[in-house]
C-alpha cells in the first residue's frame, strides 16, 4: 500500500555557500518531518545579528553551504510521529533557537530558575538536534546545513517539537516573528531575568534590536530612568520611541568615562545594567556603572572575540552581581504566549521594531541595511 504520509517539498531558499558571500535564491528539497519533528511553511522571517555573526564565520561552527535564519513565523504544514500531541496542521507557530522539552525528568525545564534544557542541550549544530542529520538538499541532491535548529530563510523548514511554540493566531505575522528571538530576549531580560522594579534606574549598553527590546521591557516594568549608551547618535531619537529617558554617546564625553557619567546621573550607579553588544570591555563598563549594594549587570551579548571578563573581586563583595543568560531568561513555550498576550492587550509595543520590509529575493538588501546600522528589524516576506 502506498505511503500516504508527507512527501518531500520543492521550494525556494536563500542559500549561503561560503562565509561572507551574498545569499543565492535556489530551489531546494525539504524532507518530510521525522519523529518529534514538524514541517512548517514560513510566512515571514527577519535578520538577526547572530545570523550575520555566523555568516561571516570561516571556521567551525561556521559551516557551508547553509540555510540561515532563526527568527520567524509560520504555519504547520505536516507533523511527524509523536508530534501530533502538541501540534496540528494549520497551527500558527514561531520557531526558537533555544528548546524547551516536556520531559518530567529534565531538571532545567521543570525549574523556574532556568531556561537551559539539560536533556537537549543548546548547541550550534549543522543538523537536527536528535539525529544530527539534515532535512535539506539542493537541486543536485547535495546536503544543505541547518542553523540553530530553525533555518527560516526558506519557504519550508523542519523543526524539532522542542523548538516550536504555538502562538495566538490573532498575532500579526511580522510581529509574532519578533517574539521568536530578539524582542523576547530583550523584554525577557528586563521582565523575567532582572525583574526590573518600578521607579528603578536602568542603563542599556548597545541600542540594537535586543538593546531596544530591553528598553521596552524596562518601560513596561515601570523603570523611571532608562539610559541608553551607543556611539551612533541616531539611536537617541530612535530610543525615545521605546521609552529611553537619557542618552550617552561615549565619543562625546571628553575626559569622563561612561561609568562616571552614569554614576552621576543615577546618584550612585544604575540599579540594572544590560550589555547587549558582546564586548568584554563594554561588560566591564556596565559593571562599573552599577550601584554598590544591589546593582545587577545582565550580560546578553556573546563576546565576539572570545575575550574573558575581568572585574574587581572587591566590588562583588560590595554587593554587585553579574548575571548571564541566553534568550533573556525566557522559557519559550510558557513565556512567548504571555508576551503575545501582552501585545494583544496593548501593553507590549512591537510595531516600532520593524523599520524595513523586503521579499525573499531581496534578502541581501536586509543584510546591507543591518550592516550599515540602518535597520532595527527587516521583515523578509516569502510571498513578495
Amino acid at each position: 500500500m502506498e505511503n500516504q504520509g508527507p512527501k518531500p517539498i520543492r521550494c525556494k531558499a536563500a542559500v549561503c555557500r561560503a562565509a561572507g558571500e551574498p545569499l543565492a535564491i535556489e530551489e531546494i528539497v525539504v524532507d518530510p518531518p521525522k519523529a518529534y519533528e514538524v514541517r512548517i511553511r514560513i510566512i515571514c522571517t527577519s535578520l538577526c545579528h547572530s545570523d550575520v555573526t555566523f555568516w561571516r564565520m570561516k571556521d567551525f561552527p561556521g559551516i557551508f553551504p547553509r540555510i540561515f535564519g532563526h527568527e520567524a513565523f509560520g504555519i504547520v504544514e505536516s507533523v511527524g510521529e509523536h508530534a501530533e500531541e502538541g501540534f496540528a496542521v494549520g497551527d500558527a507557530v514561531v520557531p526558537t533557537f533555544l528548546g524547551q522539552c516536556s520531559d518530567s525528568e529534565c531538571v532545567d525545564c521543570r525549574s523556574p530558575r532556568s531556561n537551559m534544557c539539560s536533556r537537549f542541550r543548546f548547541a550550534v549544530r549543522p543538523g537536527m538536534p536528535r539525529d544530527g542529520a539534515v532535512r535539506f538538499s539542493d537541486a543536485q541532491g547535495r546536503p544543505l546545513h541547518h542553523f540553530l535548529g530553525v533555518s527560516s530563510f526558506a519557504e519550508y523548514t523542519v523543526v524539532d517539537v522542542n523548538h516550536l511554540v504555538k502562538v495566538n493566531p490573532a498575532m500579526p505575522p511580522a510581529l509574532a516573528c519578533l517574539l521568536s528571538c530578539g524582542a523576547s530576549t530583550g523584554v525577557g531580560a528586563a521582565w523575567k531575568l532582572a525583574k526590573v522594579e518600578p521607579g528603578s534606574s536602568v542603563a542599556v549598553f548597545g541600542l540594537g534590536a535586543v538593546g531596544l527590546a530591553v528598553v521596552e521591557g524596562a518601560r513596561i516594568c515601570g523603570a523611571s530612568k532608562i539610559i541608553g549608551v551607543d556611539i551612533n547618535p541616531d539611536k537617541h531619537e530612535l530610543g525615545k520611541k521605546f521609552g529611553l529617558t537619557h542618552f550617552i554617546n561615549p565619543k562625546e564625553l571628553g575626559e569622563k568615562t561612561v561609568s562616571q557619567v552614569i554614576i552621576e546621573m543615577t546618584d550612585g550607579g544604575a540599579d540594572y545594567c544590560f550589555e547587549c553588544i558582546g564586548l568584554a570591555a563594554l561588560m566591564n563598563d556596565a559593571f562599573q556603572s552599577s550601584r554598590e549594594g544591589w546593582g545587577k549587570t545582565i550580560i546578553l551579548g556573546v563576546e565576539m572575540h572570545g575575550a574573558p571578563l575581568s572585574i574587581p573581586a572587591l566590588q562583588i563583595l560590595h554587593g554587585k552581581s553579574v548575571i548571564g543568560s541566553l534568550f533573556g531568561g525566557v522559557k519559550p513555550k510558557q513565556d512567548i504566549p504571555i508576551l503575545a498576550d501582552k501585545y494583544l492587550n496593548k501593553e507590549l509595543e512591537l510595531d516600532k521594531f520593524i523599520t524595513h520590509e523586503v521579499g525573499l529575493k531581496d534578502i541581501n538588501e536586509a543584510f546591507d541595511l543591518l550592516l550599515q546600522g540602518k535597520s532595527v528589524r527587516c521583515t523578509i516576506w516569502m510571498d513578495k
